[in-house]
């Protein structure tokens, strides 16, 4: 029996992230600057990566397909780092595959491998303990559970009325209206679900004279009808630049993607923000990137 999978260049891959959004199937990652196929277990070989890929570091290849094998991709996996197996865990733990993850961990143990941050995978025993791993890969890093209450020594900030810099309705993506009057040769914030219950300053720190669009990358359906209304935005309304505003969480990073593919399609480069947020509220990283 044979099965096309596709196959990544790594030499030709620029780390764009222009395939990810057309895996249907979840299975390529954007890790460590590469694209990954995190799980060949998911991959249709359907090939709608390709056309995304603007290097042609993405093949289809046609192989002989043994039964899934788990620790045969999880050899194949460890070389290439903590992030890809990682990736790979939480990959089948969202698609319910109980028994390779099970089997994946087991492997993990068995060969003392190594998933705290900077260790060399191939060497040193086996950090965190079992039940740490299970409550890393228990479903996207997003979705874990932390208590900022109960492990805050500080006093709650004294209460300061403020005002909101709110200057249209609908915010939600999928109701604005690209042609809208508020939007023409605006400063858009197209900014992530979460964002502003996280940054008790967010109003004034970004959104103040600009107009909103916000979306869930992970949750919300229909990404390709986002494309085009950012297109629509970019080409016809003639805004002036977007300030993409996201969590620190990976599954958040498909915001940015959704923002370069409207780019591309509208054939118009503005600049672009890219701001990435704690889920205390704090700002981690915010620099303008190059087109």
């Amino acid at each position: 029996m044979k099965r096309q999978i596709i196959q990544i260049d790594e030499a030709k891959c620029n780390g764009c992230g222009l395939c990810i959004p057309n895996c249907h199937e979840g299975a390529l990652q954007l890790i460590d600057g590469k694209a990954r196929l995190v799980s060949d277990l998911f991959c249709d070989g359907l090939g709608a990566c390709i056309g995304r890929c603007p290097e042609g570091a993405i093949t289809i290849i046609e192989r002989e397909a043994e039964p899934y094998d788990e620790i045969k991709v999880m050899e194949s996996i460890i070389p290439k780092g903590r992030n890809t197996i990682l990736a790979h865990l939480e990959h089948l733990k969202e698609h319910g595959e109980e028994e390779y993850l099970a089997q994946a961990i087991a492997f993990l143990k068995e060969n003392k491998v190594d998933l705290s941050p900077g260790a060399s995978p191939h060497t040193s025993p086996l950090k965190p303990a079992a039940h740490q791993l299970h409550q890393h890969v228990g479903g996207c890093p997003g979705s874990a559970m932390r208590d900022f209450l109960a492990n805050s020594s500080q006093p709650s900030a004294q209460y300061t009325e403020t005002y909101s810099e709110l200057r249209q309705w609908p915010v939600q993506l999928h109701l604005l209206n690209p042609a809208a009057s508020y939007l023409r040769g605006a400063d858009l914030v197209l900014a992530a679900d979460c964002v502003a219950f996280s940054m008790g300053n967010f109003h004034h720190h970004y959104l103040k004279g600009k107009s909103l669009a916000i979306a869930c990358p992970k949750l919300d359906s229909g990404k390709e009808i986002y494309v085009e209304k950012l297109a629509s935005m970019v080409r016809d309304a003639g805004i002036n630049t977007i300030t993409v505003v996201m969590m620190e969480v990976p599954c958040c990073g498909g915001l940015l993607h959704l923002a370069q593919l409207a780019m591309q399609k509208a054939g118009k480069r503005i600049p672009l923000k890219k701001a990435i947020i704690s889920v205390q509220g704090e700002v981690l990283e915010e620099n303008w990137l190059l087109n």
